[in-house]
């Protein structure tokens, strides 16, 4: 008999619509009465549409906030970086943490994404273990593609027996939409005895 598959991880490169898609089927969730929690991540570019100057977090009920920064020269901030970008634990944590945990058990939980600049957060990585154990709550979630250095916590999750990883790509970005959404309202209408 095959593993119950309960949650639905989503990876690609950079830029392949994971956002997008988590978006759409946030949409068609909520058209059939499925409540969701979570966040996304969104790019922020300077003025005028310029170069990308940083990322916030965004809760899916409006709440917003710096995930990480641009570095500037000669600056003093200190703190975790992946790039040229300086990442905002304090504020990633204020947001994420209450919007994937305050009502587990009462819908799907969507969290784009669990990546290293995300998992700097030693409180964020064993939230995202206790959601992933702990069998309340449907998880839909984005994760990197493995590169040279994958993330542990991330390829961890790609093996459990109880998730279905979908990759991304050009060709089927804009078709996979009402497969997830299928394969959430399976989850959430099976009651595992």
């Amino acid at each position: 008999m095959a593993a119950y598959k309960k949650h639905v991880l989503l990876t690609g490169p950079p830029g392949i619509g994971k956002t997008t898609l988590c978006s759409k089927v946030k949409q068609a969730l909520a058209s059939r009465g499925v409540p969701t929690q979570g966040f996304y991540t969104e790019e922020i570019r300077g003025p005028g549409g310029g170069a990308r100057v940083g990322f916030d977090v965004v809760t899916l009920d409006g709440g917003r906030g710096p995930l990480a920064r641009v570095k500037t020269t000669g600056s003093k901030q200190r703190g975790p970086s992946v790039g040229s970008y300086l990442v905002d634990i304090q504020s990633f944590e204020q947001l994420a943490l209450p919007a994937i945990t305050k009502t587990v058990g009462s819908g799907i939980i969507i969290i784009d994404e669990i990546g290293k600049m995300e998992l700097f957060s030693q409180t964020f990585s064993r939230a995202i273990q206790d959601l992933f154990d702990g069998g309340h709550s449907p998880i839909l979630a984005t994760v990197p593609i493995a590169r040279q250095k994958p993330i542990h916590l991330v390829e961890q999750l790609k093996q459990r027996s109880d998730v279905t990883l979908l990759e991304v790509s050009k060709c089927n970005r804009n078709t996979l939409q009402d497969k997830v959404v299928e394969l959430i309202l399976q989850t959430a209408a099976h009651k595992p005895t």
